[in-house]
């Protein structure tokens, strides 16, 4: 399939995927804006074929955010990758069981989730502002980040997705007492692999267009490297205030979702 879109749509997703790898390379979260941007500018493509396309685009502004940070900030590769691992698992999972579950049955329970977040982080303003001392951190927590940030983020990956990248950050941050700057770098890294597992997904349904993806997916690719060198330039202080506004605006958008159904 291969849309009929004008220049100047096409150049308003772009601006649009920019903005949205951005946001995503900071704290995740771009697909507020980028999955919107795209059924509106595709008002004619099916449901599969915007998801997919959405896919495509966000996987490289996410990989270009995730080799930034892994250059420049001292990331647990291994624990990143092992949640990776885990995430991909659950993000197939949660694939497989989105066909059988109305998804606006969890939305007020994501809420409150959210607004619990939400106050813990307001509540707590050094939360993320600096890794916890005491040295390495504990096997347990390694592998309850791997099960709830990896299986259970994954699996809420495939089920539903908005705020998947910011509640990999809070799960990082909460658990394995990261800052949010090396907790941004391994989410990022985590949800490249929840991306490939969609992707190729959607891939093998022919379900991408490429012709908007490819071009959406360089500017994706430059806000994202953009994203990452800022946040790893102004710290977590920075990374905290864009963490508030992009929890704000996913809870208005799932309040939006569940009350105009």
């Amino acid at each position: 399939m291969t849309p009929d879109i004008s220049l100047t749509t096409l150049l308003l997703l772009c601006l649009a995927a920019a903005t949205a790898g951005w946001i995503d390379a900071v704290v995740g979260g771009g697909g507020l804006l980028q999955l919107p941007a795209l059924l509106v500018g595709l008002p004619y493509a099916a449901p599969a074929h915007v998801l997919g396309t959405n896919k495509a685009v966000a996987i490289w502004g996410t990989a270009a955010a995730a080799v930034s940070y892994a250059r420049r900030a001292p990331l647990d590769l291994r624990t990143a990758f092992r949640t990776g691992l885990a995430a991909l698992g659950g993000s197939l999972a949660g694939a497989v069981f989105a066909s059988g579950i109305d998804s606006a049955l969890l939305r007020p329970l994501i809420m409150v989730i959210l607004v619990m977040v939400l106050a813990f982080v307001l509540l707590r303003p050094g939360f993320g502002a600096v890794a916890a001392a005491g040295g390495p951190v504990s096997r347990r927590r390694v592998w309850t980040a791997i099960l709830v940030a990896g299986l259970g983020i994954g699996f809420y990956d495939g089920l539903i997705g908005p705020g998947t990248g910011t509640f990999l950050v809070l799960a990082l941050a909460g658990i394995l007492h990261m800052d949010l700057v090396a907790a941004s770098g391994t989410a990022k890294i985590v949800n490249v692999c929840t991306n490939i597992g969609a992707l190729v997904t959607f891939s093998l349904q022919g379900a991408v267009l490429w012709s908007v993806a490819l071009p959406m997916a360089v500017f994706n690719l430059a806000g994202g490297t953009l994203g990452a060198r800022m946040a790893l330039k102004r710290g977590s202080g920075f990374v905290r205030v864009v963490l508030v506004v992009v929890v704000l605006a996913l809870l208005g958008k799932l309040g939006y979702d569940q009350w105009a159904a």
